[in-house]
């Protein structure tokens, strides 16, 4: 009697994800850990004392807080908008949003330079109000916003088509006005995404320096200072710098996100 032929068996795809995505993981991990376990606490602590990455770390802070609100303000409703629209508009509009992704920071200054500069007619009128949208905390938060914001807009555009529009065609059939609608059932039902998009666009932020160097290099946020340190005194003095920034964006991610949890319950 032959025997059955036993099924052929191939690789363990799940498997195979799992130590692909380790060695992904590691790759993240272990450049942190060595430069975190390479600086003597007493050298980070140090940092925390001196007033030029005390006022670094606020700036960055602070602007990287406003232009993600900024980026939120205006990037939610757009990604709304090109969720729910079809048409070659979409396309252009989508690509623009896009540009500053796959622009190098340096350059996406010199762009901004172009407009809000100071021999600009936008620059010179911001100066005569008295707000000058360079070397200050205005070109800090213009050159975040100009580089972080195209994360919400393009993550939180795929949240949008992942609800289901029949959803919002049953509130409004109810009576329900659109706003009404976006604000009870889209918006709960995209949060995740939306959170997710929220966070990038906070962690670019606070990690962006070609922009920023651009238009503000005053007052410092945390990557010029890092930058400084290391063009002036050497990697030994930018390192303990850069653990610093590494604690402020890890705390700053955990409030985020702890804050951003069902935000609309």
């Amino acid at each position: 009697m032959a025997s059955r032929a036993e099924p052929h068996r191939g690789p363990d795809w799940l498997a195979v994800a799992t130590v692909l995505g380790a060695l992904l993981l590691c790759y993240y991990l272990l450049p942190v850990l060595s430069l975190v376990a390479s600086q003597s606490p007493t050298a980070v602590l140090a940092r925390l004392d001196d007033p030029a990455v005390v006022g670094a770390m606020t700036t960055s802070v602070v602007a990287s807080t406003v232009s993600t609100l900024v980026g939120v303000a205006f990037g939610l409703p757009l990604a709304y908008w090109l969720a729910r629209t079809d048409g070659r508009v979409k396309t252009l509009v989508t690509a623009l949003v896009v540009l500053p992704l796959v622009l190098p920071p340096i350059v996406s200054g010199m762009v901004l330079l172009t407009v809000v500069g100071p021999d600009t007619l936008v620059g010179e009128l911001a100066s005569a109000s008295g707000l000058p949208l360079t070397r200050s905390i205005a070109g800090v938060v213009l050159a975040q916003t100009f580089v972080a914001s195209p994360f919400v807009v393009v993550t939180a555009k795929a949240a949008f088509e992942g609800v289901d529009d029949r959803l919002e065609a049953a509130s409004r059939s109810l009576g329900k006005s659109r706003a009404t609608t976006v604000r009870r059932v889209t918006l709960p039902l995209a949060w995740p995404g939306i959170l997710a998009g929220v966070t990038l666009a906070f962690a670019r932020a606070i990690g962006e320096f070609g922009a920023t160097i651009m238009l503000a290099y005053y007052p410092r946020t945390m990557p010029v200072q890092i930058w400084v340190a290391f063009s002036t005194e050497g990697l030994s003095e930018a390192f303990p710098v850069a653990v610093v920034l590494l604690g402020v964006s890890v705390v700053s991610l955990v409030v985020l996100n702890a804050l951003g949890t069902n935000p609309l319950d």
